[in-house]
């Protein structure tokens, strides 16, 4: 420390405040593994250290309630998806079973589909005798209609109608013929029609040769007159006559018709009447009378005609099951709408236009897991569009809707609307602590749709069963993917490893995941060496590779600040600026780096400015944490005998992205409290730690990191056995430093501290006595919070009497004798009001 430092060095204080060097990191023994190598172990199967979660599942897949649908939340690398897999086929629930589902042309409303619903395992057996009636309709049914008795009935409706013909046409012609008239028929443009003529020598003799007859004298014109009047009122009587004998064919061709569909009602019954007995269902009973209906009514010409029209009597089996089926577990991996909805295809037609029909819905997953179990990531179903939607609603109401994708994305019409079908069943969601918060926040039917949380821890304790785990997984890796053995050293390294990820060194991780890659590389290391077993060695090369694959952000950033481009300095001295410490993410892996936090203050009444705020850089948990800077200071100086007032602001330097976390709200305290009092802080020491408003110091995630982060840049700078961490004491818990942090620290060339106080750490960054307050709420003469208040009192004596008044230019550069009794004055009457 300089000699213009206005504080007394305290060496005792951060000697106190030093973290034991058994505690920054915990080595795991080969004796605590148990076993030479993983060749000594019985491979472990399923996931372990999850028993909670293990029973939250089992009751979620036995429980039969409204609702009860499972969330299965942990982070990634957990097991979760392995759990549900081997748990499902494990407990093989029970499950009712589903029915058969098939869609048919509803023949009342052709866009609306019908649905059938069959007994389990007969809807194949529909399908095929509606198909067996198929063709009874186009291979027997005309052939039928054509039999002798048949033919006979109809030759005798046809002399029916002759006769009756002739009984109306008989008196009529009678009276033609003795009237001198004929009925014949004659032609006229594009047809030949009935017409009244006379009859002269037995010949009926048209209109055009009455006259020529005239001029021979074999008519007179009076007879002409006679025969036409007759003409005229035979041919009233004619339309009349032609009316009866119209209706005697209508009522013929009637009585044809209902001979054929009488008939082809009656071929049609016993095969009907089958298929009905056999499958004794509403929808069937309605189904069936639609196609004799339609057959009869219809489609008897059709069939005569050699056309098929009998596409519309198809079954559409969407849903069928085997009798001895087990219970559906479905695991979908692509949950987009039309996989898991189903959808309505469409053929396009030749004028442009789309056809659909009853054959061409599709069902999807929610439908073949009618009964069963659905297992979907959530992440996945949340990324698709509308899929998350569809699923909820047909939770929420227990009937699936099959449209076409475009019609529930956009809820555009559709050609066909098929009927809903009621579905039964479980959906299993895998997902992690974040997406369940937000689901649970934001979606008011999640709650009521999912009541069972399976929770997955993260981490285990680390304990010899602990240990056991481990050894087991590995073995059961090396089993599987025919790796090397792996020895007690690397068991123990990658255990060590383990308490890494878990962020504490008295628990393991779960995250196997991660695990199983580092001992692949490993078993890859040693394979490559030609080693038999995998050692320790092998582990920490896999972890220094896997680290160095991912840190050419940090490698770039330390190598600018050796370049003096950012301003970090690891020596010296400085009021108002202070090493802070932060973190950045590379995937999986996380890296630390130090933050240069500086702080300026004068008189004035605007506060405490983060100019992170004021630019809109800062996150909210950030803002909090400066908040609560300003809440300690007040407390520090709460029995100052004024109130504060100064303007001051703080600043992250060269740090252009968004800034959030609260970990830094110590260093800047701390940096706040140098610029206020003018007591410089060692450059060499960073800091990391929350507040609260009474000045405690709380703990922050990734302390490890954090601290290797500034070591790093230290030692890139070299390290003189000043430099070091200041860390939250709760935080000695998480410690798992790299080894040669732990050296570094054994030597004595890097420390980490551990503080509880803000005090504390101020003694460690200035060697100064922060000073705690009497009984009267002052702080001891000489100590730095002491200076704090005093300082903060000349900014309020500052504050209250105004800027300064400009003297005459004769007495400039001088204060005379009034000026100065002036001056105390204002101080004097500030005081006495305050």
């Amino acid at each position: 420390m300089s000699e213009e430092h206005p504080c007394e060095h305290a060496r005792s204080t951060r000697a106190a405040r030093r973290a034991p060097v058994e505690t920054l990191r915990w080595r795991c023994a080969m004796t605590e593994v148990g076993v030479a190598s993983t060749a000594e172990v019985e491979p472990i199967e399923g996931v372990i250290g999850q028993d909670d979660a293990l029973e939250a599942l089992r009751f979620g897949l036995e429980v039969d309630a409204e609702g009860q649908n499972i969330y299965v939340r942990g982070l990634t690398g957990t097991g979760r998806a392995t759990l549900v897999r081997r748990l499902l086929q494990e407990v093989q629930p029970s499950c009712p079973l589903s029915s058969d589902r098939c869609y048919v042309h509803d023949f009342e409303q052709s866009d609306r589909p019908a649905l059938v619903t069959l007994p389990r395992g007969r809807g194949r057996a529909f399908r095929d005798r509606i198909e067996e009636l198929i063709t009874y309709l186009k291979e027997q049914l005309l052939p039928a209609l054509g039999s002798d008795e048949i033919k006979a009935r109809r030759a005798k409706l046809e002399r029916g109608l002759q006769e009756e013909l002739q009984a109306i046409a008989r008196p009529f012609e009678a009276e033609l013929a003795a009237s001198g008239l004929g009925l014949t028929m004659v032609g006229v443009p594009g047809a030949v029609q009935p017409a009244i003529l006379p009859v002269i020598d037995g010949e009926a003799v048209p209109p055009e040769r009455v006259q020529q007859l005239v001029a021979e004298g074999r008519l007179t014109e009076e007879e002409i007159e006679g025969l036409g009047a007759k003409s005229d009122e035979f041919g009233l009587r004619f339309a009349e006559i032609g009316e009866r004998m119209a209706t005697a064919r209508q009522n013929h061709s009637k009585a044809l018709r209902a001979l054929f569909e009488g008939e082809a009602r009656s071929l049609l019954s016993f095969p009907v009447e089958q298929i009905a007995a056999a499958f004794p269902a509403e929808a069937v009973r309605r189904f069936l009378a639609g196609i004799v209906e339609d057959v009869v009514s219809h489609q008897l010409q059709a069939l005569g005609e050699g056309k098929d029209m009998t596409r519309r009597y198809r079954v559409n089996l969407i849903l069928a099951h085997g009798s001895d089926d087990p219970c559906p577990i479905l695991i979908e991996t692509q949950p987009n709408l039309q996989n898991l909805v189903g959808t309505i295809e469409r053929q396009m037609l030749p004028g442009g236009g789309a056809y659909s029909d009853h054959l061409m819905i599709r069902g999807g997953a929610l439908l073949r897991a009618d009964g069963g179990y659905l297992v979907l990531e959530a992440r996945d179903v949340l990324t698709e569009p509308g899929a998350w939607r569809v699923l909820v609603r047909t939770l929420r109401t227990g009937q699936l809707e099959i449209s076409p994708q475009e019609s529930l994305l956009f809820g555009s019409s559709t050609m066909l609307k098929p009927e809903p079908i009621p579905v039964k069943l479980k959906v299993i969601l895998i997902g992690d602590p974040g997406l369940y918060g937000a689901l649970d926040a934001y979606d008011p039917d999640f709650p009521h749709l999912f009541k069972v949380l399976a929770d997955f821890d993260s981490s285990i304790p680390r304990d010899g069963e602990g240990l056991r785990y481990y050894t087991g997984v590995l073995a059961r890796i090396v089993r599987e993917e025919g790796l090397a053995h792996f020895g007690a050293d690397a068991v123990a390294a990658l255990a060590e490893h383990g308490a890494r990820i878990a962020g504490r060194n008295d628990r393991l991780t779960t995250r196997f995941g991660r695990l199983a890659d580092l001992a692949r590389e490993a078993a890859f290391l040693a394979r490559k060496g030609g080693g038999a077993l995998v050692g320790r060695a092998e582990i920490r090369d896999a972890i220094r590779r896997s680290r160095r694959r991912g840190d050419l952000p940090a490698r770039r950033f330390r190598e600018e600040i050796a370049a003096g481009t950012i301003r970090i300095q690891t020596a010296g001295e400085r009021v108002g600026q202070v090493n802070g410490l932060a973190v950045t993410h590379a995937g999986p892996l996380t890296y630390g780096f130090p933050a240069r936090i500086t702080a300026t203050i004068g008189p004035g009444n605007a506060g405490t400015i983060n100019i992170e705020r004021e630019a809109q850089l800062s996150g909210s948990i950030h803002t909090k944490g400066f908040y609560i800077l300003g809440g300690l200071l007040r407390h520090l100086m709460r029995d100052a005998g004024h109130p504060l007032a100064f303007s001051a602001s703080i600043a992250f330097e060269q740090t252009y992205g968004g800034i959030d976390g609260d970990s830094a709200s110590g260093a800047e305290i701390c940096c706040l409290l140098s610029a206020l009092t003018g007591v410089p802080l060692r450059q060499g020491i960073a800091m990391t730690g929350a507040i609260d408003q009474l000045g405690h110091v709380q703990p922050i995630g990734a302390a490890s990191e954090k601290i290797e982060g500034f070591f790093d840049v230290c030692a890139d700078a070299g390290l003189s056995g000043e430099q070091g961490v200041i860390i939250p004491r709760a935080n000695l818990v998480d410690l798992m430093l790299r080894e040669d942090v732990v050296a570094a620290c054994a030597e004595d060339r890097f420390h980490v501290w551990a503080v509880e106080s803000i005090g504390e750490a101020l003694e460690i960054f200035t060697g100064c006595d922060a000073g705690e307050p009497d009984e009267e709420g002052l702080y001891p003469e000489g100590t730095l919070l002491a200076r704090a208040v005093e300082r903060a009192g000349e900014f309020w004596l500052m504050a209250m009497a105004g800027p300064a008044v400009e003297g005459e230019e004769s007495g400039a550069g001088e204060e005379s004798d009034e000026e100065e009794d002036e001056e105390n004055g204002v101080r004097e009457e500030v005081e006495r009001r305050w």
